[in-house]
């Protein structure tokens, strides 16, 4: 990504009994991110699975809002809700 790509942190905390939920849902929606000109710069969890968070870059907002809404993302919505998982989202910059 260029230096205007546009940055986003994604905070998930899952409860434990949904890990293997939230995984398959990550299986699903973060091989499309090329497509979007999206890349999963950083992925980090914690020792037991319940925290994970993601610094995705995206080439512009119309780029990330075109992922979010994309058919593909958004039908394996059920996963995601199966694992309870709450998701906080924020732009970010380098400073």
């Amino acid at each position: 990504m260029s230096h205007q790509s546009k940055p986003v942190v994604l905070v998930a905390r899952i409860p434990a009994e949904g890990i293997a939920d939230f995984r398959a849902y990550e299986g699903a929606v973060l091989p499309l991110l090329p497509e979007f000109n999206g890349r999963l710069d950083r992925r980090l969890r914690t020792p037991d699975g319940t925290i994970e968070m993601h610094i995705v870059s995206f080439a512009s907002d119309e780029d990330f809002q075109n992922y979010r809404n994309d058919p593909r993302r958004t039908g394996q919505a059920s996963l995601l809700e199966k694992s309870a998982a709450k998701l906080e989202v924020f732009p970010i910059a380098d400073v």
